[in-house]
């Protein structure tokens, strides 16, 4: 099996896949046009990116089985492109959790002390205690948290440590789930804003979340609020921020940007970053060696479980729901060419089998298989099917 990987990646990972038999190719400074060409000529079964755009004309030039993300996030990953021909995505969700929330903090601090200001300062000649030598402190404020994933919870932990107080509110949060945490539990995003001093952002980019930090949002913050997004640059509306930075003294740390350059370097304009009380990083939120190593290993075990079952861990793109009708479940002898003559007369019946599996028991005498149809079969079909083949030992159609 051969992977192709495109971004930059632990050597760990790359002699992890050669262990396992894989072959390597590894070009990390491939995109665009030269990564088509790439899948194209390597005929790789497997692609790996971390940064890198991987778009429909990659998905459709070559053979590839299932591209891996070495992250946490698959925006960047055409999923409908690969849905349409049946390749899996895959991804590696909360191995840079620690990393994320490491520099989430690292931004909060930033900007309660205006550590780089006070570092420009310094660089240029100025000594200014008495501008700098004023911080809110962070022991008794309240850390609202929009997301309590791995990431929101590693928040929590880190929070406790300064003696913070932490609201938060996600979808699966209950009132129950909160106090385990030992948290406050809100129902609504407002409620987490209006109640909190600093708000930091932990959810995934998704229809529902685009543009779910607004105006409404930065409303119900308080004055000289601090902001932090590590998440996704489009979860929150940019030209709303702008205003709260502007009229409000809303403080930001973002780490995501809505016009990074899709490469490691490259020219960055952005108005949001010339602001006052605006910090950025360059999207570092997973770039530790300690998660990196993380998702190398993940990466690896996922391409392992592929390579030897078929079966891809964190598969992002499989169907909740099929549009099956009907459930087809045969008990028969397990011997050759049973499944091929039932197959072979749902196929006669014009039904298209959206889902299948065949369950064999211990001693490997028998078998049920279980088919997932888009349509009923005629009662004469069943019939057919029972009395066909003597190796049937019982049919039974369920709708669905």
């Amino acid at each position: 099996m051969k992977v192709l990987i495109a971004d930059k990646f632990e050597e760990s990972g790359i002699n992890g896949l050669k262990e396992i038999g894989c072959e390597v190719v590894y070009n990390p400074d491939l995109k665009d046009d030269s990564l088509v060409e790439a899948v194209r000529d390597s005929q790789a079964d497997i692609l790996v990116v971390r940064s890198t755009r991987v778009t429909e004309a990659t998905l459709a030039s070559g053979r590839l089985s299932l591209v891996v993300r070495a992250g946490a996030g698959y925006n960047t990953i055409d999923v409908k492109a690969a849905s349409s021909r049946g390749i899996y995505v895959s991804n590696c969700p909360g191995k840079n959790s620690i990393a994320v929330a490491e520099l989430a903090f690292a931004l909060i601090l930033a900007l309660d002390r205006r550590l780089p200001d006070n570092v420009a300062d310094l660089r240029a000649g100025k000594w200014n205690k008495k501008e700098y030598g004023k911080a809110r402190g962070l022991r008794g404020r309240t850390l609202g948290l929009i997301g309590l994933g791995q990431i929101g919870r590693e928040m929590i932990a880190r929070a406790k440590a300064f003696g913070m107080d932490v609201t938060g509110w996600s979808r699966s949060l209950t009132p129950e789930s909160a106090a385990e945490l030992g948290i406050a539990y809100r129902q609504t995003i407002i409620e987490v804003a209006y109640d909190c001093d600093i708000l930091s952002v932990h959810i995934a980019l998704a229809p529902d979340t685009r543009g779910v930090i607004n105006d409404d949002i930065f409303d119900a913050m308080k004055p000289g609020s601090y902001l932090i997004n590590t998440s996704r640059a489009e979860i929150i509306d940019q030209e709303a921020l702008k205003r709260a930075v502007k009229t409000k003294g809303i403080r930001a740390g973002l780490d995501v940007f809505a016009n990074e350059p899709e490469g490691a370097t490259g020219e960055f304009k952005d108005e949001i970053v010339t602001l006052p009380n605006v910090y950025g990083t360059h999207h570092i939120g997973a770039s530790t060696d300690q998660a990196q190593e993380a998702i190398a290993a993940e990466t690896v075990r996922i391409i392992s479980a592929f390579k030897e079952t078929g079966k891809v861990p964190n598969v992002v793109n499989l169907a909740d729901h099929t549009p099956a009708t009907h459930l087809l479940v045969v008990r028969h002898q397990d011997r050759p060419g049973v499944l091929a003559y039932v197959l072979n007369e749902i196929k006669a019946a014009n039904i298209n089998v959206q889902r299948m599996e065949n369950i064999v028991f211990a001693g490997a005498e028998a078998a049920v298989a279980r088919i997932e149809l888009d349509g009923a079969l005629e009662p004469a079909t069943v019939d057919r099917i029972r009395a066909g083949n003597s190796d049937i030992i019982e049919i039974n159609l369920i709708a669905l």
